[in-house]
């Protein structure tokens, strides 16, 4: 016998529109929709709704923005919604108050084969670590953070060259269909549930995925090439990798690197010592070889490929980044 599901959904960013979407689509019942609330954004400060306030507002869907989800104003508002299912999507921690309520739990969105990159930034970590295969999860929250019991999960490939934004967008649309997925088999209770315990072979090393800091996007050129060009990708196009460039004359240019090709070769220069290659790009010796810089950023410019930062701005190899 199928339940009667009463949804609410929570999510802020784009990242969660498109689960929001097709539950709506598929003919749930969505009770309400819980986001962040409007803030100042840009240079002109102006007021900003969640990408999911804007989804639910031309939907005509009850919300709800609290600033803290332990007030009881907004604990009052919540159970009076009487939802039975909670969907979090791309949402801040819940307190247990809320996960804890709808009778048939509440499930997580998460943009990571679990138990692996549990944390904020699953896609960033899983490029910049070189992986292969990433996936998504969806599981029932508990109160240790991205770890309770899975409810499925669908592995997918990472491109050799894709980079944050395009896994980003492609894990987005793959995620809708988890996220409806779970919620038919929630509905018609037909699912078996797997402790993340289970899925952990002997000496396998779970890697985490904590929110990045800017200290984390600057480029170390004592490193691999290929840990470079992998946390270029992993970066790109937010918040992005980036270096400082200083000249002869205590010049100092700070550069976001959104695009590179590396090479392997044996040299005798040190890391951070550049050269401009006969394709008007700036080549920069690493570790074990060299990193093209295809396409760049000045602070405060806008994104250029390298041979029209050239034009504009000629360096030579007395320069060097670091």
């Amino acid at each position: 016998m199928k339940r009667d599901l009463r949804i609410i959904f929570m999510g802020t960013p784009q990242f969660a529109v498109p689960s929001l979407k097709s539950l709506i689509d598929n003919g749930f019942n969505v009770v309400g929709v819980i986001t962040a609330p409007d803030k100042p954004a840009g240079r002109g400060r102006e007021i900003k709704f969640s990408e999911v306030k804007q989804f639910a507002v031309k939907a005509k869907l009850p919300l709800l923005q609290p600033v803290n989800l332990k007030d009881n104003k907004f604990i009052k508002e919540f159970a009076a919604l009487k939802p039975n299912l909670g969907i979090v999507v791309a949402f801040r921690m819940l307190p247990e108050e809320i996960w804890s309520f709808p009778e048939f739990g509440t499930f997580n969105l998460h943009a990571s084969l679990l138990p692996q990159y549990r944390g904020a930034a699953p896609i960033n970590h899983a490029i910049i670590n070189g992986e292969k295969v990433t996936g998504l999860t969806t599981f029932f929250i508990k109160h240790e953070i991205d770890t309770g019991k899975i409810i499925f999960r669908n592995p997918i490939k990472i491109g050799e060259q894709e980079t944050y934004g395009e896994l980003h967008d492609r894990m987005m649309l793959t995620g809708a269909e988890l996220v409806l997925k779970t919620a038919f088999a929630i509905q018609d209770n037909s699912y078996d549930l797997i402790s993340q315990s289970d899925l952990i072979t002997t000496g396998e090393i779970i890697k985490s995925a904590p929110k990045i800091s800017k200290a984390d996007c600057r480029i170390n050129w004592n490193s691999k090439s290929v840990t470079i060009y992998n946390l270029i990708r992993g970066l790109n196009p937010v918040p992005a990798a980036f270096t400082v460039l200083s000249g002869p004359n205590n010049e100092e240019i700070q550069l976001k690197i959104f695009k590179a090709s590396y090479k392997m070769l044996t040299h005798d220069h040190k890391p951070g010592e550049i050269f401009i290659t006969s394709e008007k790009q700036i080549a920069t010796f690493t570790s074990d070889g060299t990193l093209t810089i295809e396409e760049l950023q000045m602070a405060g410019k806008k994104r250029l490929q390298v041979k029209d930062f050239l034009n504009g701005f000629p360096i030579t190899p007395k320069w060097k980044m670091h």
